[in-house]
């Protein structure tokens, strides 16, 4: 009698073992270097100010450049794995921003710079959705929030490791140094990932491909499963044909996606221009160079609390629970940032709740579009989901830079940054349960 397996239901009735954790390591390595290098261009940009003598107004389009190559890596590379694989886009990408991360330090004059933190933001772009997709794809229901968030976080914690390691290479080896750093150890992942990182077996099932492979990795996530060559596996989710963005909007999820669309431009725009202003802000504002690099590590460090603690109060609650007043509370944190004659230990708090609430919603807003979307469009989903946020995430640093160009005081600077975090809080709000459509279960 031949066997029929249900592959989501099976990972779901499993324990979480070995095999899944040492894939969950990987792709949270992976997007742990990517936060990292997408974060570089922020703590070393103090000391390239200095060395090549130039406004820091200048750096703005630097900042967008690298955010624009993100913006296309997201778009393009999210339908690529959607029809390939998640394994090789990430794999490649990976592979690819570590070479450009090495090049970086070649460059010579803000044009080069530009050119360069462009064509590395086409890998960058990549990582995040495909490394997402994958984790959301092995873990079991009852985790899958946290899980993926867990891996989520990896982009703060690597952001969090470039301001430490940022603070303590540029005074002794350079600005440079922090480049190699960041090309170096995401070549060794890379090739980590090629021997060791499975494709998703819900991919390979739904395409009719590689069932061999995905025998065997079942095998060592359900060891005691009857498997042989003519097992029947199942995923209960159909093939979706024609142009995945525009499956988007079809069968229910218009609304959803415009939704998630809206709130990933307002907080990237916000992540993005105080990731990368942060620390230039301070230092102006009269902190030393240290304080003004640790003002930025304070921002991830908040960041990587909320994905963590966020991660487990949605499992145990919902999306729009947690993510409503988590944007509340971001526009009043980003508010009291700009208040002038404060202690510095209030400054660093104030900063850490912002990076709770802007930093480590993302995450929980990358894991509800994984979790929205079927497995044929997760990566397609995730990506322009992210892309569209990419558009906030250039406006935000270029924005910035002509605002400090302007001389517009602190106070009034972060005060206009308070609106995206409302305007996020509303497109939550309008997640209600009777409008989502479907998915509505695990969104509200």
């Amino acid at each position: 009698m031949r066997i029929t397996i249900d592959i989501p239901d099976l990972i779901n009735q499993s324990k979480i073992g070995s095999f899944q954790v040492g894939m969950l390591i990987l792709c949270g390595l992976c997007v742990i270097m990517d936060g990292f290098d997408v974060q570089a261009m922020g703590y070393v940009a103090p000391a390239i100010i200095h060395d090549w003598q130039v406004g820091k107004a200048n750096l703005g389009p630097v900042f967008g450049a690298g955010l624009l190559g993100m913006l296309v890596g997201s778009l393009v590379f999210s339908i690529t794995a959607d029809k390939l694989g998640r394994r090789p886009v990430l794999i490649g990408a990976t592979l690819f921003f570590a070479v450009c991360m090495l090049l970086t330090p070649l460059a010579g004059n803000i044009g080069q710079l530009q050119l360069i933190r462009f064509i590395t933001g086409l890998g960058l772009g990549a990582v995040m959705p495909n490394a997402m997709a994958l984790a959301g794809e092995y873990s079991p229901l009852r985790k899958k929030v946290t899980l993926t968030m867990l891996v989520s976080c990896g982009f703060t914690v690597g952001a969090v490791l470039g301001g430490l390691l940022s603070a303590a290479l540029i005074p002794r080896y350079g600005w440079q140094s922090v480049f190699y750093v960041g090309g170096v150890v995401p070549l060794a992942i890379g090739v980590l990932m090629f021997f060791l990182l499975p494709e998703s077996m819900q991919f390979l099932v739904l395409r009719n491909k590689d069932l061999d492979r995905v025998a065997r990795w079942l095998k060592r996530i359900a060891p005691h499963a009857a498997i042989d060559r003519d097992t029947r596996y199942l995923v209960q989710e159909k093939q979706h044909k024609g142009a995945a963005v525009l499956q988007l909007f079809r069968e229910g999820r218009a609304r959803m996606t415009i939704l998630l669309w809206v709130i990933n431009f307002m907080n990237l725009l916000n992540l993005y221009f105080l990731s990368n202003w942060l620390p230039t802000i301070a230092k102006e504002a009269g902190l030393s160079t240290a304080n003004a690099v640790l003002a930025g590590t304070a921002l991830q460090v908040g960041g990587t609390i909320g994905t963590i603690v966020m991660g487990q109060m949605i499992d145990r609650s919902s999306f729009r629970r947690v993510l409503l007043p988590c944007f509340l509370l971001a526009a009043l944190a980003i508010v009291l940032i700009g208040r002038p004659d404060v202690s510095l230990a209030f400054l660093f708090a104030t900063i850490c709740v912002a990076g709770f609430c802007v930093v480590g919603g993302q995450p929980a807003v990358n894991a509800l579009a994984a979790n929205y979307y079927p497995t044929t469009l997760r990566s397609t989903g995730i990506g322009w989901s992210l892309g569209v946020g990419r558009i906030g995430s250039i406006i935000g640093p270029v924005l910035g830079g002509e605002l400090i160009r302007l001389n517009w005081p602190n106070s009034t600077i972060f005060l206009a940054l308070a609106l995206p975090a409302l305007v996020s809080a509303l497109m939550v709000w309008g997640m209600a349960p009777a409008r989502t459509g479907r998915g509505a279960a695990a969104i509200v």
